[in-house]
């Protein structure tokens, strides 16, 4: 039988090592803990996170807590892919509200769509990145409603 002296020992150093980890670990902000500031990013997060700087302590616990998967992600991502991230970072950080909301109800609506009418879409829209700006603009002006979200890829 283990005496109550070993017992308290072993509480005390159990206790010691988890108060050092802690204070170790606690600068870092982890996905899933949706309550961080701003302020509590380490330093690559606020990196990534750059373009939502300003208005980070205002997004709502979800949305931070998918920004956090986002930068736990990031290094594990090719350059092209980092570029992509970034790009759709900035982009979503000028939006407005409406905007904003506009865009989560079109993706909605996208993945509600069967395999087939995706696949189509996504082969009309590599033809228009083919296009010469020229023509895109033109496409853009005479049909406002199609093309509104066409600057935002």
């Amino acid at each position: 039988m283990v005496s109550f002296q070993a017992r308290l020992k072993r509480a005390v150093l159990f206790l010691k090592v988890f108060i050092v980890g802690v204070f170790t670990f606690s600068h870092i902000a982890f996905a899933g803990d949706s309550d961080v500031a701003w302020a509590q990013l380490n330093n690559e997060q606020r990196q990534i996170l750059n373009p939502l700087a300003s208005e980070w302590d205002t997004l709502r616990p979800w949305q931070r807590e998918k920004m956090l998967d986002i930068a736990r992600d990031y290094p594990k991502m090719n350059a092209k892919k980092q570029e992509l991230v970034q790009k759709r970072l900035t982009n979503w950080s000028r939006m407005t509200p409406y905007e904003r909301e506009n865009a989560r109800k079109n993706h909605q609506q996208f993945q509600s769509l069967p395999a087939e009418k995706k696949n189509e879409l996504r082969q009309k829209w590599l033809e228009y990145q083919k296009l010469p700006e020229s023509e895109r603009a033109r496409l853009r002006a005479d049909s406002p409603e199609t093309y509104k979200d066409a600057d935002l890829n």
